[in-house]
C-alpha cells in the first residue's frame, strides 16, 4: 500500500470519527455552555446583548445587527403573553427555566448539536409590546439563529390570536 493510500485512509478514519464525535458531544451536551449570570430585568429592561459578538438579538439593543422588533401585544397585553407561553412550552428543544408575573426564560437546544441558547420575554403592557432578548451561549456568530427563532415565534404569537 503507498503513502498516498494510506494517508487517504486515515483522513477518510479521522473524517469519520469526527462525523460520529460530533453529534455524541452534542447529546453528552458538550455544547451547551453554561447559563449565563447577567440574565433577567434591571432598571425595568432585559440584560444588553453583547456587541462585540454577532451571536444575539435584544429588542433592547441599538446596533443594527443586535437590534429586533419587540413582539406586538395588542389589543391584550396579558392575553399575549399567555399565548407567548404557550407557543414556547411547545418549541421544540425549549425548557421554560423561570416565569414570574410579565416575565419569561427559557433555554432552547439545537437538534443536531446540542447547542443552546437563552431565551427572554418580558411583557410592557403599557406600550402593548413583549421584548426579546435571545442569546447564544457559546461562539462568535449565530449565523442568524435567535433571529430566526425570534421571527418564527413572531409568526407563531400572530397566527394564534
Amino acid at each position: 500500500m503507498g503513502v498516498a493510500s494510506r494517508a487517504g485512509r486515515r483522513l477518510a478514519l479521522g473524517a469519520l470519527v469526527l462525523a460520529a464525535a460530533v453529534p455524541i458531544g452534542g447529546c453528552m451536551g458538550l455544547f451547551a455552555g453554561s447559563r449565563p449570570e447577567r440574565l433577567g430585568v434591571v432598571d425595568g429592561a432585559l440584560q444588553p446583548v453583547r456587541t462585540h459578538l454577532t451571536n444575539a438579538v435584544s429588542s433592547f439593543a441599538v446596533t443594527d445587527y443586535h437590534r429586533i422588533a419587540p413582539l406586538a401585544a395588542a389589543p391584550d397585553p396579558g392575553a399575549a403573553f399567555a399565548r407567548l407561553r404557550g407557543v414556547i412550552a411547545a418549541w421544540p428543544g425549549a425548557t421554560i427555566v423561570e416565569e414570574r408575573p410579565g416575565y419569561l426564560y427559557a433555554k432552547c437546544r439545537t437538534k443536531w448539536m446540542g447547542f443552546v441558547d437563552d431565551v427572554e420575554f418580558l411583557l410592557d403592557a403599557k406600550a402593548a409590546v413583549i421584548h426579546v432578548r435571545s442569546a447564544s451561549r457559546l461562539g462568535r456568530k449565530d449565523f442568524g439563529v435567535n433571529r430566526e427563532r425570534i421571527e418564527a415565534i413572531r409568526a407563531k404569537l400572530a397566527a394564534a390570536r
